[in-house]
C-alpha cells in the first residue's frame, strides 16, 4: 500500500494514438477513455509530434468532412502529452512504442502488422462500436 504512494504510475500503461484512432472518435460513438479503462485499467495517453503535424495538415485539406474532424481532433489532443519524435507518422509511433513498451491504438492494418511483428500490444476498433486489445 505504501509503495503505491511512492510510485503511483507503476501500473499505468502508456497508450499511443495514431491519427486514424483519433479521427475514429468523431466517426463512431466511442468513449475512448472508458474503453481504454475497460481494457487496461490505469493509462496515460501520449502522441508523437508527427501525428500532431499530420492532424494539422488534414485540418487544412480540401475535404470538408475530414477537415472538420481534424480540427475537432486538434482540440481534443490538447488534453494529452505530446512527445517529440523523429520520423513519419507510422515510424514515429513504432519507435515510441518500442522505447516505452507502449500500447498503440490504430485502425491502420499495415501499422498493426508492424506493431505485432515487434511483439507490442495494439488496440483497434471492432464492429464500429468496441475497442479490442490484441
Amino acid at each position: 500500500m505504501a509503495s503505491d504512494r511512492l510510485w503511483p504510475d507503476r501500473n499505468e500503461k502508456r497508450v499511443i494514438l495514431d491519427s486514424s484512432a483519433i479521427l475514429m472518435l468523431f466517426e463512431f460513438s466511442i468513449d475512448l477513455e472508458d474503453e481504454l479503462t475497460r481494457l487496461l485499467g490505469k493509462f496515460k495517453i501520449i502522441l508523437p509530434s508527427p501525428i500532431v503535424d499530420e492532424l494539422k495538415f488534414l485540418s487544412e485539406s480540401n475535404d470538408g468532412k475530414k477537415r472538420q474532424k481534424a480540427k475537432a481532433a486538434l482540440k481534443l489532443i490538447k488534453r494529452y502529452e505530446i512527445i517529440n519524435e523523429e520520423g513519419t507518422g507510422d515510424d514515429s509511433i513504432l519507435n515510441l512504442a518500442t522505447k516505452i513498451n507502449g500500447v498503440v491504438v490504430t485502425n491502420d492494418h499495415e501499422l498493426r502488422r508492424r506493431i505485432k511483428d515487434k511483439s507490442l500490444k495494439v488496440i483497434f476498433l471492432r464492429g464500429k462500436k468496441k475497442l479490442v486489445l490484441e
